[in-house]
């Protein structure tokens, strides 16, 4: 397949939007989960690269609103300015990246950033059309807007499309 857009990289703590052509790609999931949302009918999508569930982990001062689940999805809402009731979503990441014995949960990042985001996206009533989350490998995702396609690189696992 041949294609002719660019490649949207999108950062640790970022959020990007892009549509078809182009692709959006973001690397360095590990506990990380990173949030695509799309609109089928304009292939308008957008990708926020989520470190930690909730804002009020935050240290004090002016927060970064794509670090968090609770402001990163409705930061990516607004950046892509469309109705939340238009949009799918496909997740990707929440590795459990270290195990500790006697583990506490505030170790559990991957899977608490896991359940922080399905809460939110539940929260605006958009559906999770497909998700790659959890084990304790790192990832590399690229969502193609015009196939509707979430490539997912497994460190050691291999590629595959949701």
């Amino acid at each position: 397949m041949l294609r002719t857009g660019s490649t949207i990289k999108v950062g640790i703590a970022d959020a990007k939007i892009t549509s078809a052509p182009d692709t959006i790609r973001t690397s360095g999931l590990g506990s990380c989960v990173g949030v695509v949302l799309y609109d089928e009918r304009t292939r308008l999508a957008g990708l926020v690269h989520i470190m930690l569930p909730d804002s009020s982990l935050a240290r004090s001062g002016e927060i970064n609103p794509a670090k968090f689940a609770d402001t990163g999805i409705p930061y990516l809402i607004r950046l892509m300015n469309c109705s939340p009731g238009r949009l799918k979503a496909k997740i990707a990441g929440g590795a459990q990246m270290f195990q500790f014995s006697g583990q506490k949960d505030t170790m559990r990042i991957g899977p608490r950033n896991v359940e922080a985001v399905k809460s939110i996206l539940s929260s605006l009533r958009i559906n999770i059309v497909s998700e790659d989350t959890g084990g304790s490998s790192g990832r590399t995702i690229e969502f193609d807007p015009s196939a509707g396609m979430l490539s997912i690189r497994t460190v050691n696992l291999g590629e595959k499309v949701i």
